[in-house]
C-alpha cells in the first residue's frame, strides 16, 4: 500500500423534548349575547397571560440549566492534523447535482439504483470537548451527526446514463434541536474525566430527557421497501431514498424502543429482520425479530447478559442467530467508581453464542473463545455439525480510545502500526493492536468444540467486509474488504483504507506468518491498490442483475485523493478486482471518510427511479 503524509452511546428510553406551553381552549364560548362579546377580549388576554405564565414556569428549570452549562462549560474544538483533513465535515449541497465528469465507461448492465453511504459529519465544524470544574469530556472519532452521500444511476437506453449526486444530514429530533439553537446543545459524554463524563450525561438527561443525541451515522438498510439509517446508540431513522429527507424515528409502531444494531440481518426463509439492542441497565442485551412487513416486533428476547457488551453486528445462518459477546463493556458502576464508561477489558471473557432464530436465552449454546476485538462479520453459515463464523479480528479494540490522560494521537498511531512478531510477553504492547485479520471460528454444535484459525496473513490489515448479500447466512466462496494502509493510518492516527481485497475463501496459498512465526496456509487474496495518498470508505458489492455466479458484479466505493483533494466514486469489476477501475466518477465536492455503504437497485422501491 502507498504511504502518505499529505497535508458509541448510551441512551435513555425517553425521547428528546423541549417544554411547550399549555393553554386553555375557550372556543366553547359560542353565545352571541352582548355579555359574550364583552368577555371575549378579556378571555383572550387572560389566555395569553396564562400561556406566558405556564411557559415561563415550565422553562425556568431548563433555562437555569442552560445558563449553568453556558457559564460552567467551555466548549472547544478538537484540532485536526493536516493528515486528518478529510475527516473534517462538509456542507450540504442543497440539491442534487448532475454528474458529467466520468473517466471510463459505466457498464451497460450496471443496475439502475442508488449507491449511498453514511458517515459522521459534525454539525458545528468538528468534534468538541467540554472543559469545566468537573474536568474534560470529549467526543470520540465515531461521533458526529450522520450525513448521507448518494449517487443515483438511471438510464434512458442501454448506453445513456444519467447520474446525480446529493448529500444531506440525517435530521433527527436532536439534530433539529441543535440546529435551532445554532450551537452544540448536548455535552460530549463519551470519554474523559469520570466526573466530567458523568456530569455531562446527567445534564443532558435533565435538559433534554436523554443522555446523548441520535447519531444515525453508521449504516443504511432496507426493509419491506422502506429505507432506514442507524447507529447502535439509538433506534433507526426512516429516510426518503429519493430526497434523503428524514421522515422520523422508526420504533416499529411502538414495539421496539431500544437501541438498534447497525447491521440487522434478514431471515432468508421469511423475510423477517433480526436485530438487537444493548443498554447499560438490565436487560443488558435483547434480540428482536421484526415482521417481514416491518409493522411489528414478533419476538423480543432478553439474553440475560451479566454485562453491557457494546456489540456492533449480529450474524445469521439458515437456522441460527450468532451473537458476539466480546469484552468491550459499558459500565455505569465503573464510571461512578472513577473509571471509564466504555472500556475494552481484555482480561474478561469472550464468547460466541449460537441461538435458534426463534429461541430464547436458555436455548443459546455458548462457545468460549480468546478475547479479542471483532466488530464486523464477513459471513456465518452451517457446515454439517458446525456453525462457521468468519469475522475481522484484532488484538484490541479501537473503541473508545485510550485511558483518559494518555496521549490520544500516540495511542492510535501505535495501534495502527504494521504487525510484528508477537510474543506472549508483548501482548500488552500497543504497537499493532488494531492490525485486523480475517479469522474463522468453527463451532461444533454437538461436541462443543471450538476450532479457530486466521484466514489472512500479515501482509495487510483489513476490515469493513462485504459479500454478495444473496449469500448471507449460507456458504460463500468470496468476501471483500477494505485494506488498511498501516503506515498512512499510523501517521494520521486515524484509519485510512488504501485499497480493496478479494478473498477466495475456498482457495488456499502458503505464506510465512510473521506474527505467528510459523508457516501456514492462508486464503488466496487479490488486491486492488489505489493511487498514492488515495483512500476509500463505504465499499459495497453490486450484483449484476440475473447473474448466476457469486462474484459477477462490481465493487463501488467513495474514494478521496488527498493530493488533489478530489473525491470520486470508483466502480471496480469484482471478477477482476486487480484491474483498473471500470469507471471513476468525479464528485462536485469533497466527501469525508465515513462508514458503511449500500446499493439499492430500483427493484427495492419505485422511489429510486427518480431521474428518468
Amino acid at each position: 500500500m502507498s504511504t502518505c503524509s499529505c497535508t458509541f452511546k448510551v441512551c435513555s428510553s425517553s425521547s428528546s423534548h423541549i417544554p411547550s406551553s399549555v393553554g386553555h381552549n375557550y372556543d366553547h364560548f359560542k353565545d352571541r349575547s352582548s355579555l359574550s362579546f364583552q368577555l371575549k377580549p378579556m378571555l383572550g388576554k387572560l389566555e395569553h397571560i396564562l400561556k406566558d405564565v405556564n411557559q415561563t414556569m415550565k422553562m425556568i428549570p431548563v433555562k437555569l440549566l442552560d445558563a449553568f452549562v453556558d457559564i460552567a462549560f467551555e466548549i472547544v474544538d478538537q484540532p485536526l492534523l493536516p493528515s486528518q483533513n478529510n475527516f473534517a465535515p462538509v456542507e450540504e449541497l442543497g440539491e442534487a447535482f448532475r454528474i458529467t465528469d466520468i473517466e471510463g465507461t459505466i457498464p451497460y448492465d450496471f443496475p439502475e439504483g442508488v449507491y449511498i453511504r453514511n458517515g459522521p459529519n459534525p454539525l458545528f465544524g468538528g468534534y468538541k470537548s467540554a472543559i469545566s470544574i468537573f474536568g474534560k469530556s470529549s467526543h470520540t472519532w465515531i461521533e458526529g451527526e450522520g450525513m448521507l452521500h448518494a449517487m443515483y444511476f438511471s438510464k434512458s437506453n442501454r448506453s445513456s446514463w444519467t447520474i446525480f449526486y446529493n448529500n444531506r444530514y440525517v435530521e433527527s429530533d436532536t439534530f433539529k434541536l441543535e440546529k435551532q439553537r445554532r450551537k452544540l446543545a448536548f455535552l460530549p459524554a463519551a470519554e474523559g474525566d469520570p466526573a466530567a463524563v458523568f456530569s455531562a450525561h446527567l445534564l443532558n438527561l435533565l435538559r433534554f430527557g436523554m443522555v446523548d443525541k441520535y447519531l444515525s451515522n453508521t449504516n443504511v438498510f432496507e426493509h419491506s421497501g422502506r429505507f432506514y439509517v442507524t447507529a447502535e446508540n439509538h433506534i433507526p431513522q426512516e429516510i426518503n431514498i429519493k430526497t434523503l429527507e428524514t421522515l422520523g424515528k422508526w420504533d416499529v409502531d411502538g414495539t421496539w424502543t431500544r437501541p438498534f444494531s447497525s447491521h440487522a440481518k434478514k431471515v432468508r426463509s421469511t423475510g423477517e429482520l433480526v436485530t438487537f439492542g444493548f443498554y447499560p441497565q438490565k436487560p443488558y442485551f435483547e434480540i428482536g425479530i421484526i415482521s417481514a412487513d416491518g409493522k411489528k416486533v414478533v419476538q423480543k428476547v432478553d439474553l440475560k447478559f451479566k454485562r453491557c457488551t457494546l456489540s456492533h453486528e449480529i450474524g445469521i445462518t439458515q437456522r441460527y442467530n450468532v451473537i458476539m459477546d466480546f469484552p468491550l463493556v459499558i459500565d455505569i458502576n465503573r464510571l461512578l467508581a472513577g473509571g471509564p464508561l466504555i472500556k475494552y477489558v481484555k482480561k474478561e471473557y469472550a464468547r460466541i453464542g449460537v441461538m435458534p432464530i426463534y429461541g430464547d436465552a436458555d436455548s443459546i449454546k455458548w462457545f468460549e473463545v480468546e478475547p479479542a476485538a471483532a466488530f464486523h462479520i464477513v459471513n456465518c453459515f452451517e457446515d454439517g455439525d458446525e456453525v462457521v463464523v468468519i469475522a475481522c479480528k484484532a488484538r484490541e479494540s479501537i473503541i473508545p480510545g485510550p485511558e483518559f490522560g494518555l496521549d490520544k494521537y500516540e495511542w492510535f498511531s501505535s495501534g495502527f502500526k504494521h504487525i510484528k512478531p508477537v510474543r506472549k510477553s508483548d501482548q500488552d504492547s500497543q504497537d499493532g493492536a488494531f492490525f485486523t485479520r480475517v479469522y474463522e471460528w468453527r463451532l461444533n454444535m454437538k461436541s462443543g468444540e471450538v476450532k479457530g484459525k486466521y484466514l489472512t496473513g500479515t501482509e495487510f490489515s483489513m476490515d469493513f467486509p462485504i459479500i454478495n448479500e444473496k449469500f448471507t447466512g449460507v456458504k460463500n466462496k468470496y468476501g471483500y474488504t477494505q485494506v488498511i494502509d498501516s503506515a498512512a493510518s499510523s501517521i494520521s492516527g486515524m484509519a485510512k483504507y488504501g485499497g480493496l481485497a478479494k478473498l477466495h475463501l475456498e482457495e488456499k496459498t502458503s505464506e510465512f506468518c510473521q506474527a505467528d512465526q510459523q508457516p501456514g496456509e492462508v486464503t488466496k487474496i487479490e488486491y486492488h491498490k489505489f493511487p498514492e495518498c488515495t483512500f476509500c470508505s463505504g465499499a459495497t458489492f453490486v450484483p449484476k442483475f440475473g447473474s448466476l455466479e457469486e462474484d459477477d458484479g462490481w465493487i463501488t466505493a467513495f474514494v478521496h485523493n488527498e493530493k488533489t483533494n478530489i473525491s470520486q466514486v470508483y466502480i471496480v469489476d469484482a471478477k477482476n478486482i486487480s484491474s483498473k477501475p471500470i469507471a471513476k466518477i468525479k464528485l462536485p465536492s469533497r466527501v469525508p471518510y465515513g462508514f458503511h455503504g449500500a446499493f439499492f437497485s430500483d427493484k427495492h422501491s419505485d422511489e429510486i427511479r427518480i431521474f428518468g
